[in-house]
Parts: C-alpha cells; structure tokens; sequence
C-alpha cells in the first residue's frame, strides 16, 4: 500500500506538470536488491541528484521476492514509474503493451555514453524491433550483467590438503562428486556430516550441469521444448543423486534447519554459486578465503554457466523522459555513475574497457574475477525464457521437481511427464505472441 500511494503520488504530479512544489523535475525510480545493493543505489541516485540540482528522484525499494508482483501492480494501476528494473524476458510483452519507452534517441545522442563499450550482449537484451529480440530500438540498458560462477572455500581445500582446482580446466561431473565426498565429512563425531561438498539450488544451479551435457530446455527455433532427451535427463539425475546417492549436499532437513547460503557463509561448503552481488557482502562477512572455478562439464568437455541481467527501463507514459533516460543512463552506461556502484562491489562494470582493469585488480577479492568475464566472454548464456513471449512453460520445470530431488521418482519419468505440459505453455505462449502483433 505503501509503495502504491508513493507511485499514485509521484504519478499525480507528473500528470499535472511533472514537477516538485519547489519546481523541481519529478522521476521516481523503482528498484530492489540486497541490503548492500540498496545502498549502493541510494548513494548513486544522490551522486546524480546532485550534477543535476533541478531533478529529484523518488526511490520505491521493493524487497526481490516481491518486486515482479509489485511492478505488474503498479503497471495494471497505470502508475508506471518512469524509471525501474525489469527483466529481459518481459521486453516483447512490455513494449507490445506499450509499457517501455524507445530511448534510442537518449542513448545515441548522450555525449558522456559510448554504447560501443557496453557490453554488446547486455545491450542486446533489451534491443526489439518488434520481431526480432536483440535487434532494433534500444527499450532499456543493462543494470549490469550478472555472470553466475561456482565458487569454492579455498581455506576448506587447504586445511584438507586437497589440490586447489584448475581456475582454467574445469572437473568433470565424476571428478567434482570424488572431490566433494573426500570434503564432505562428520567434523564432531555424532556420526552426522556437518560440513558438505556443496548445497545448489536447482533452479539456479541445474542450467550449466544441463548445457555443458549437450541439453537444453527449448530448441533454436524456440518452438519446441527440449527436455526430455537423455542428456536432460542425466543431468537432472546428477543434480538428484548428489543427495540421494552421494550425499555431498545437506538433507531436506538440514537445510530448513540452516539453509546452504548461511552454511557457506559459515564456511560449513566446499562450492557454492557466486555472482558479482555477492562480492560486498563475502568481502565483510566471509571468514575464509574463496574463488572462483568454471563450474563441472558435462558430456561436451566444455563449461557453461548463465549471465543474468536486470534491464533500466523508462515508463513509456512518463511527462519527463529526458530526466529519466539520463536517469537510466546514469546507473548503467555512465562513467561516473557505473563506477560508484562498481566500487560498492555490487557488480562488474558494464564498461568492457573498466572491466579488464577491475578483473586484473589483486586488490579486489575474488583473486580469479577473470572468470566472471569468461562467462561472459565465452560460454555464457542467457535463461531459456528470455526469447519467448512468457516464461510459464520454463518455470513449469521447476514446479513439481521434488520428487525426483526425494529420490521417488527418477529423472528420465519426469522429463518425460513434464515435456507436453510445458510445450503446452510454450504454445500458449507462442499464440500470445501473435495475437499482440495484431
């Protein structure tokens, strides 16, 4: 309710003559993000409020479970903020609906932006021409990229006397199970382990096992839902067994009691994912030495691993679209503004030239931060979803995975049983497509 009478409010004003009562210009900025992140944001807005003293920015934070229900709401309310996160798989629905403003014009006239230094693939995701993704008008810049790495407690590999990992040859699947069973171990003798090779999520974490095994959730085309093939369903049989066979990872149990972020934390993990978010907070709270590793390769020999991103959008209704692009602008794309938040460790930089020199900095820990570039560099990619028109037929994946996590039903059954019930979606999807093009 809150958040609802910020926007009503600011979007008032902004219907009436878009300024302050002290005439200054009026853009609110929605966002979300970890507290470390929150900060770094309120700071940055400061910093730009005060190069330009006649605009005032409202911030609408939003914690990130609930932001994407909070943005639609906001949306359906007509209370579009004139500048806010979005995710690169709502760009065709969103400009369809005329919810995003076209800032080609902003980002190609600024003179303090080379577009030419953004990173090409985060620029890419919010280019529509209204067929083609990654292609046309420029609807959003990267808030930044968010390559997702596999992290390891180097202190854990040392006091183990186990050679660190390649930071360059990645484990294969078998070898990343025998190096996760000789660090899973009963470190107090009540017969039960309490510290463990690793604790993934598998929604975030069953992507790169998935890709570097030869699978994928959707075809080329992206018509046609992929997963139920052999090397699907190995790999989803490998994330199940790392539980139920191996037991490398902390029960159902035990992670209701501590979940697997807290217990790496504690440093009780030997891997965990990384992303460039996480850095401010490792670097604070962290009592052991970490870095970063690709993550295990599957059939193909070879490592993948997804580059997540956040898109900065202006509302297509907004009364001041020029404060708002440079808002944009500014947080993403800005020397001066970029910079403040990479200094925060709250991401990479979105400048490729900056993020060489940030990569090569011993200062800044992790000590292979090159690997969060290789990502993006080499064999990144972006979530299934982000090409297609919804993304229920992917989130339907993960819905009814349990069973086969429990160890009651094997993967090859569930590929096989959720197959036609996503390609279902994904038709639905498809048809919804064009049925906005109309």
């Amino acid at each position: 309710m809150i958040i609802g009478s910020i926007l009503a409010g600011c979007s008032n004003s902004s219907e009436t003559s878009g300024k302050t009562k002290d005439g200054k210009t009026a853009i609110t900025f929605m966002f979300r993000g970890q507290p470390q992140e929150l900060k770094a944001y309120e700071a940055t807005v400061k910093r730009y409020e005060k190069s330009h003293p006649d605009v005032k920015v409202t911030l609408v934070q939003v914690a990130p479970d609930q932001y994407d229900t909070k943005l639609k709401a906001a949306i359906a309310g007509k209370k579009i903020p004139d500048v806010f996160f979005y995710n690169p798989a709502q760009v065709k629905a969103y400009v369809n609906s005329g919810v995003l403003k076209d800032i080609t014009e902003y980002v190609e006239g600024s003179e303090n932006v080379n577009i030419e230094d953004i990173w090409e693939k985060g620029v890419a995701k919010y280019r529509f021409d209204g067929e083609t993704l990654g292609q046309g008008a420029i609807y959003g810049l990267p808030k930044d990229l968010g390559p997702f790495a596999l992290g390891y407690n180097k202190t854990m590999f040392e006091e183990a006397g186990i050679p660190l990992p390649d930071k360059d040859k990645p484990y294969t699947l078998d070898e990343f199970i025998d190096v996760a069973q000789q660090l899973t171990k009963d470190k107090d003798g009540d017969g039960k382990s309490d510290q463990f090779g690793a604790g993934f999520n598998i929604q975030w974490a069953l992507q790169p096992i998935a890709w570097s095994n030869g699978a994928d959730w959707i075809d080329e085309t992206g018509t046609k839902v992929t997963i139920d093939t052999p090397e699907f369903a190995e790999a989803v049989q490998w994330f199940a067994d790392q539980q139920n066979k191996y037991k490398i990872t902390p029960s159902i149990a035990e992670a209701q009691t501590l979940d697997t972020y807290q217990r790496w934390m504690k440093g009780e993990l030997a891997f965990f994912p990384v992303g460039p978010w996480d850095m401010a907070t490792y670097a604070e709270q962290l009592k052991f030495d970490y870095d970063l590793i690709p993550w295990p390769a599957g059939k193909t020999g070879k490592p993948a691993a997804w580059i997540g991103s956040l898109g900065i959008g202006v509302g297509a209704t907004t009364k001041n679209a020029e404060a708002a692009a440079e808002l944009a602008l500014y947080l993403s794309a800005d020397q001066e503004g970029n910079q403040a938040l990479v200094d925060a460790q709250v991401q990479l930089p979105n400048s490729v030239t900056v993020a060489e020199k940030w990569a090569a900095d011993t200062s800044i820990k992790p000590e292979n931060k090159q690997e969060f570039l290789d990502i993006i560099n080499d064999y990144g990619r972006g979530f299934p979803a982000e090409k297609t028109y919804t993304a229920e037929w992917y989130d339907e994946f993960f819905k009814n995975i349990q069973p086969v996590l429990d160890g009651k039903m094997t993967a090859e059954e569930y590929v096989k049983e959720a197959q036609p019930k996503m390609q279902k979606l994904l038709d639905a999807a498809i048809q919804q497509e064009k049925q906005a093009k109309k």
